[in-house]
């Protein structure tokens, strides 16, 4: 299906960015203006129920994020392409590699989760949960998912950006794609990636990306970026843009 997304630069190296479950296509903003439009061309997709495919009806899964990827990237005519996926669009950047892994170069996870998914305590559960309708919950999610250290009226912006950007329906499906789908043993670890986690982060971080990504790819690097929590994109957007191209022309060079 047609899907609204928007591009920065017009480099011979396609990168289709994806984002969490807080975000939109809008949600990597800060970094747009840093990016190298000479090396690459970025394409920040919005999935159905969120930004402008808030009322796209879907299924909310995980399977659906890849496949309508893969549809913008025939749209697009990309025939091979690097995906960048931010938390719960680190998982779907997976699931597009394994259902494609030929027309995927590389991967960077930025704060992903994993493509086994994730054990939630019930308590987490049950926070996550209640966030659909609740903007409370939403602020105390990712308050708790930055170290509890960022400024008060960023984490209400975030919270409200959230909601006004996102149907109800979609996010509150959406938490059972990402926490409860397993297709670990789709990944046949043939792609480079780099897997990005704040130092903040109480959940997403080194040692379970050591646990996942590091163990599934033999070709995984792990960094961890100083000062910043779930949100890179926003606490650290400059030590976020030179680590992804860093990479990228490294697999550019190979």
């Amino acid at each position: 299906m047609p899907n609204t997304f928007h591009r920065v630069g017009q480099g011979p190296h396609p990168v289709i960015v994806l984002h969490g479950w807080f975000g939109d296509a809008h949600a990597f903003e800060p970094i747009e203006p840093w990016l190298s439009g000479d090396a690459f061309s970025y394409v920040f997709m919005d999935y159905r129920g969120y930004g402008g495919m808030r009322n796209a009806a879907g299924r909310y899964r995980i399977d659906e994020i890849a496949a309508d990827t893969l549809a913008l990237a025939d749209a697009l005519g990309f025939d091979r392409f690097s995906l960048v996926g931010h938390s719960m669009g680190g998982m779907a950047i997976e699931r597009v590699a394994a259902l494609a892994p030929e027309r995927v170069r590389a991967l960077v996870p930025v704060a992903p989760v994993p493509c086994g998914g994730v054990t939630l305590e019930p308590a987490a559960r049950a926070l996550l949960e209640g966030a659909a309708g609740d903007l409370a919950k939403r602020r105390a999610i990712i308050d708790r998912s930055t170290g509890g250290r960022l400024p008060a009226a960023w984490v209400q912006w975030k919270a409200a950006y959230s909601a006004e950007h996102s149907s109800a329906q979609a996010f509150a499906a959406y938490l059972a794609a990402w926490a409860d789908t397993d297709f670990s043993e789709s990944i046949d670890g043939r792609h480079p990636v780099l897997a990005l986690v704040g130092e903040h982060d109480p959940v997403f971080n080194a040692a379970l990306m050591a646990a996942t990504y590091a163990r599934r790819y033999p070709r995984a690097a792990v960094q961890v970026l100083q000062n910043a929590g779930h949100y890179p994109m926003n606490e650290t957007p400059l030590a976020l843009v030179a680590a992804i191209e860093r990479f990228l022309h490294e697999v550019a060079a190979v």
